[in-house]
């Protein structure tokens, strides 16, 4: 049947009148870029609109569809200056326009949340908040958040076994048990988790890192005595559609982080992500037929859900599963040998899954529901020493943020449920502890610069009774680029041995607790100026630098000296101190050079009986640094990174031992080269301690005793003290817990990221 005339009227109207529409619209692209760079995943929006998007690696982007008119573009980017800019778009244009964004005073101006709870401009915050990004843990690539800390200054990642490797992260020269660590906001890692909570979370998930350096005991309890850490993930509706990054080094390490962004549906997004470690080559390089490096194969899954609702409310959940297998110890140990007395070796193997959310009331007031949930189960051996334990930790917390004129207020009420039990003399019977608690904190701005904060937290431990942990802060903003914050508050802590201390379990040293152990308290005194400074040439240049002062009473530490053959714990009868000053210094030149300095210097020792001793394996000084360089016209990015460490007293085993008593001061020195000359693709590769530092130079051994680690051919006398011999001539015994610094050597590294916007 042939169409008639009139059908091919209304069919030429409908064509010409399509054609007009599209055309009565415009479209609009460009580039974001940072001193030439291309900037990934900065959000463009035409303001009093729902038109936007997120620039692709090559910091390209392109609107379509836009009615004419005038708009103002706002682009914003992690760690830059928000940018806007007024255009004009007629009917059947296509717009190009190029983006220069600006670095947001290094950073000083991100959104940051740890410090008081809230959501707050780094620059308002009372609280010193040091941020990290996804861009400083990409310049000296890790396996882990664990040793990527390494390169910030006054945060040092401490092994405290020579044999398994395990370790926790000192704050201005306080013990890892000092700091907490927390996952989106929740304390989830502790006990257990602070030993192994730091390895397995994918570093392609992080959207940044927060570090307060010092107290927070009234916001975030008792274990927030020196510092903590707040490991914050990628919202699953900013972060792109798929992501991989692997790399391989020399010694056979290998490291896989894949993720993906699901849309279930048009309000709610599924963050998917895998981390995989495999590292099974055993290496000796120092010849004490010991491994270097333990073995580890290790893989963690993480899920986060986010849900769009209404008035932009906030609804996520997240869980994450971790699997480790890891050992380490004589040469020729196989799992055959597991707990056996006739090669040492120290194997541990380690499940733990994590629950955790948040949810905001559908109420007119700011009500946030937090919660989290982790099982811990650690099946470890070390040699034929046994440590079986079991953790579990429940978490909930609702927080009531309100302003009231000059008043910013929060209120808050948490409970915590702590269930621990392992196999250990010291715990007789399994943990079962509920503990209840409430906070408020009150920022009031008496005057246009200046502003107080006072915080007051009530726990209730029924171990220990009423706990109070006040809090103070003063922030003067002398100027948009001058802050000056004075912080006060004490802490409380509970102390688990054999979590944080594995020279409790390793070599053949009896562990003696003295008597029944008192809790530990403490108070700290943090003092922080932030300058910054924009020259007329477009350089940065800024400063961040704090001293701080912290006194412990009661605290407990472990006697290596007393006694060779014991590890001797008790309450110290006097007091422990830490203090110190320390600096950041941060420059950025237009010609794409940027320089990352710091440095600390600090006096960690107790006084008992009027006699003051430098804390063992506390460093007295540190540095840390990064040198980076773009060549644009090659696409190539240029990093050295690199940490040095001063002094630190060592655990001798007695008069004869002939091992150093003082570390070296020493470092660790990367480079890295970033080639982004692809789509989609970065290609880098370098290498890793270029100096092949390694803890045996000086010294004639690092593990005492390695040929005879049962203690077989030890004699002792009667007092149980090992006495010299010509087959022991120094008198020791066996003892991995001289360790100040990675038994690592020099390595090469290649790796390769594909990312899909």
């Amino acid at each position: 049947m042939k169409p008639s005339h009139g059908h091919i009227t209304h069919l030429c109207i409908a064509l010409v009148s399509s054609c007009f529409c599209f055309a009565q619209t415009a479209s609009l692209s460009g580039k974001v870029t940072d001193n030439g760079e291309p900037l990934a995943l900065a959000n463009l929006l035409l303001k009093t609109t729902e038109i936007g998007t997120a620039t692709d690696i090559d910091g390209t982007f392109e609107l379509t569809g836009i009615h004419p008119g005038d708009y103002v573009v706002w682009v914003t980017s992690l760690g830059y200056q928000p940018y806007q800019t007024r255009i004009s778009l007629e009917a059947g244009a296509h717009k190009t326009i190029n983006i220069q964004l600006e670095p947001s005073a290094q950073s000083l101006d991100e959104t940051v949340v740890t410090g008081t709870l809230k959501p707050v401009s780094r620059l308002e915050s009372p609280v010193p908040v040091e941020v990290y990004s996804p861009t400083f843990l990409k310049k000296n690539p890790t396996a882990s958040v664990f040793d990527a800390l390494q390169n910030v200054n006054g945060v040092r990642p401490q092994i405290n076994c020579n044999v398994c490797n395990t370790g926790d992260i000192h704050i201005n020269g306080l013990e890892g048990p000092y700091t907490l660590v927390l996952i989106d906001g929740m304390p989830i890692v502790s006990g257990l988790g602070t030993v192994y909570g730091l390895t397995g979370i994918p570093n392609s998930l992080i959207e940044q890192i927060e570090i307060v350096k010092g107290p927070a005991s009234s916001l975030y309890g008792s274990e927030a005595v020196g510092g903590l850490i707040n490991i914050i993930t990628k919202n699953a509706m900013s972060a792109p559609e798929f992501f991989a990054d692997g790399f391989a080094t020399g010694w056979g390490e290998y490291n896989l982080d894949v993720g993906s962004k699901i849309a279930i549906s048009d309000k709610t997004n599924l963050l998917l992500g895998l981390n995989y470690f495999n590292y099974d080559v055993p290496v000796d390089n120092n010849g004490d037929n010991f491994t270097d490096l333990t073995l580890q194969d290790r893989i963690s899954l993480f899920q986060k859900w986010d849900f769009e609702r209404k008035d932009n409310r906030l609804f996520s959940l997240a869980g994450r599963f971790f699997y480790e297998d890891r050992w380490g110890g004589e040469m020729q140990w196989t799992p055959e040998y597991r707990g056996g007395d006739e090669i040492y070796g120290e194997s541990i193997y380690t499940r733990r899954w994590e629950l955790l959310g948040k949810y905001q009331l559908p109420v007119k007031e700011k009500l946030l529901l937090s919660f989290s949930y982790n099982d811990h189960n650690q099946n470890s051996v070390y040699g034929d020493t046994e440590y079986l334990a079991d953790q579990r930790i429940g978490f909930t917390q609702l927080t009531w943020d309100k302003t009231v004129g000059n008043h910013d207020l929060l209120f808050g009420s948490a409970v915590r449920y702590n269930y621990y039990d392992d196999n250990t003399p010291a715990t007789t019977e399994a943990d079962n502890i509920w503990i209840p608690s409430i906070f408020a904190q009150d920022e009031y701005s008496f005057a246009p610069k200046h502003s107080f904060l006072a915080g007051l937290r009530y726990d209730y431990d029924q171990r220990h009774g009423n706990i109070l942990t006040p809090r103070a802060a003063y922030k003067w903003k002398i100027s948009n680029n001058d802050i000056f914050r004075v912080n006060a508050g004490t802490g409380f802590r509970v102390v688990n041995l054999f979590t944080e201390d594995h020279a409790a379990l390793t070599g053949s040293r009896e562990v003696v607790i003295a008597e029944e152990l008192k809790p530990e308290r403490s108070v700290n005194v943090n003092i922080n100026y932030l300058k910054k400074i924009y020259s007329d040439n477009g350089t940065f240049i800024g400063l961040d630098a704090s001293a701080f002062y912290t006194r412990f009473s009661n605290v407990i530490l472990p006697d290596y000296e007393t006694n060779p053959n014991q590890i001797i714990y008790d309450n110290l009868d006097g007091k422990s101190v830490s203090q110190g000053v320390s600096a950041n210094f941060d420059i950025a030149f237009p010609s794409s050079f940027k320089i990352m300095v710091g440095a600390t210097w600090q006096d960690v020792s107790s006084t008992e009986n009027g006699i003051s001793q430098q804390q063992i394996l506390t460093e007295s000084i540190t540095a840390t640094w990064n040198l980076s360089y773009t060549f644009h016209s090659l696409k190539l990015t240029t990093d050295y990174t690199g940490n040095l460490y001063g002094p630190m007293r060592l655990p001798l085993l007695g008069d004869l031992d002939p091992r150093s008593e003082y570390s070296p001061t020493w470092s660790i020195q990367n480079i890295q080269f970033t080639y982004k000359g692809l789509n989609n693709f970065e290609l880098y590769g370098g290498i890793k301690n270029l100096l092949d530092w390694t803890p045996n130079r000086g010294n004639p051994f690092i593990i005492a005793r390695a040929n005879d680690p049962f203690d077989r051919e030890v004699t002792f006398d009667s007092n149980g003290n090992a006495v010299a011999t010509p087959n022991n001539p120094y008198a020791l015994t066996f003892d991995p817990s001289y360790v100040y610094g990675p038994n690592q050597g020099i390595r090469g590294f290649f790796g390769l990221r594909y990312t899909v916007f």
